[in-house]
This record gives structure tokens, C-alpha cells and sequence, in this order.
């Protein structure tokens, strides 16, 4: 999800630029205003002059996330077992799920600079993003179950439970009423931020599945972790917030 650093829109003009769409982006973090931002100005370049509407993008960013997040369920117990390879596997995660985001980047570059932006087309994105999140926390339980069998149930569910953390808390900062718990824009900052960022996450959890699937217990651990932490302290700085 991108919903946060809002940013004016821009009007339609004759042959925009891979710029004119980057500059309209809404954040993310440090890896996605680098990375999946800047694809996505290109993609939403290429399906300006292409014609096609910012939703079918979204759909592209369902169906890429989707498709690589079944490759890793499908093929989770033999790459466990050794008779596919996991670098394939993971790559094939690594990639889709990366170029899937960017996509998810590009649909709203493209709505907000060809003033194509819809309640209905918002309404879309969230459902999509929702789908692909639930596909890949359910690749990445699958690897950990596959690769560790007494991976216990309660984590998994924690996992999952926790996950969406991320967002539920992208959707409230989309609003009027959106705040943050840290406000500053320093590097050290931002550097830290990147536990939060999703781009970085997806990356960090492709990497693993490439390299070291045996470690995809400890990264759904991690991931409980943060997140779980991350809803804790929201909800303390937000009931602080209204008792002012």
C-alpha cells in the first residue's frame, strides 16, 4: 500500500514524462519512493501512451502477485524436500512480487496525473491489495510450514492476524484525520522506517525464500514481531492522541 505524502495532482498535459508521474507518488518509504515509485512512473508511462485505464493496472498487480504467491504454495513441500530448487522458486517470488507492487505504485500515478481517479477505482485497489497480501502471507506460511512441519498453528495465525496491520494503518493515514507517530524525515529516521516500508518487506522476504527458505519460521516471527509492536504502540499513541 502507498497512502501516505499526499502530493498536488497534476493536469493532463500533452506527452507527460516519466517525471510528471513520479512526481504525483505517494510514498511508501525509503525503498519504494527508490525503487517501486520509479518503476511504477515508468509503467505508468508506458500504459499512458498505451491508453489503458489505471484499473488495468490494478489487475495486473493482482494477477502477478497472485500468480507468484501460488508458485511458492505449489511448490513449497518440494522445495523442501530438495527436488525443485529453491533460488527458482524465490526468484519467480522475488520478481513478480516486486514488479506486482510496482504496478501497485503506477495505477494511482496514472489516475492522479490523467485525472482519472474514481471513489470505485480507490474501492478496487484496496480490494486487490487486500487479495495479494492474503497470498503472500499465505506463501510465506506455507514455505515455513514446509520447510519446519512443527511450525506451530498460533504463529501462523499471528502472523496472518498481524500482517494486516500494515494495512488497516495504510488505509486510516489516507484520510484527513491520518497522523504519524514519528514525523521526522531524517535518514536515520526513514532508515528505521523501513521495517514499516512494504517494498523493503516483499524484498527482504523474497530474498530469504531465494537463499534460506529453513529461515522463513524466524522471518514470520520477526514480521509477528514488528507488526504486532507496530499495532500496540498505534494504539497507544491514538488513545493518547483523544484523551487530549
Amino acid at each position: 500500500m502507498h497512502f501516505v505524502n499526499t502530493s498536488a495532482d497534476l493536469s493532463v498535459s500533452p506527452s507527460p514524462t516519466a517525471a510528471d508521474f513520479y512526481r504525483v507518488n505517494r510514498g511508501g518509504g525509503l525503498f519504494s519512493e527508490a525503487v517501486s515509485q520509479r518503476l511504477g512512473a515508468g509503467m505508468a508511462l508506458a500504459a499512458y501512451r498505451l491508453g489503458l485505464p489505471p484499473t488495468a493496472l490494478t489487475i495486473a498487480n493482482l494477477l502477478l502477485g497472485l500468480a507468484a504467491s501460488a508458485t511458492v504454495v505449489v511448490l513449497a513441500d518440494r522445495v523442501a524436500a530438495g527436488s525443485v530448487p529453491a533460488w527458482v522458486v524465490g526468484l519467480v517470488a522475488l520478481v513478480g512480487w516486486q514488479v506486482a507492487y510496482a504496478l501497485d505504485c503506477a495505477d494511482g500515478q496514472l489516475a492522479r496525473v490523467t485525472a482519472q481517479g474514481s471513489p470505485a477505482g480507490a474501492r478496487v485497489d484496496v480490494l486487490c491489495d487486500v487479495a495479494a497480501q492474503i497470498a503472500l502471507v499465505t506463501a510465506l506460511s506455507a514455505t515455513a510450514v514446509a520447510q519446519r512441519p512443527g511450525t506451530p498453528i498460533w504463529l501462523i495465525a499471528a502472523f496472518a492476524g498481524t500482517w494486516m496491520v500494515n494495512l488497516v494503518t495504510s488505509v486510516m493515514q489516507a484520510g484527513p484525520n491520518a497522523a504519524s507517530m514519528v514525523t521526522s524525515t531524517s535518514l536515520p529516521v526513514r532508515l528505521v522506517k523501513l521495517i514499516r516500508d512494504y517494498g523493503a518487506v516483499i524484498f527482504v522476504a523474497g530474498l530469504v525464500l531465494t537463499l534460506v527458505p529453513d529461515w522463513s519460521t524466524w522471518l514470520i516471527v520477526a514480521f509477528t514481531l514488528v507488526n504486532g509492536g507496530f499495532l500496540l504502540a498505534s494504539v497507544a499513541f491514538s488513545a493518547r492522541a483523544s484523551l487530549r
